[in-house]
């Protein structure tokens, strides 16, 4: 009987580890699941930012080419403007 016991007992030891294991992979599965979740977010929010950034980039360059034209469109008023003064003393 004393045998008995200490087998039952093995056994509920065991029983309880292999729940204990089996709890354990669960949490684990869990974690997994949710670090995979965030890592996808974050790549999401990385690429998003790269996007901002190569717009704003874009953005920049289109502001320095239209710079470029407003300049060269007033030196060419500044040129007419004196055209105009001679054709007028004319």
């Amino acid at each position: 009987s004393g045998r008995g016991r200490a087998k039952m007992a093995a056994a509920g030891a065991a029983d309880a580890q292999a729940r204990f294991g089996h709890s354990v992979k669960g949490l684990l599965a869990d974690k997994v699941t949710s670090c995979g979740t965030d890592v996808i977010a974050l790549t999401k929010q990385v690429l998003k930012g790269s996007r901002s950034a190569e717009l704003l980039g874009q953005a920049a360059r289109n502001m320095v080419m239209q710079e470029d034209a407003i300049l060269h469109s007033e030196d060419s008023l500044r040129k007419m403007a004196i055209i105009t003064t001679h054709l007028q003393y004319q």
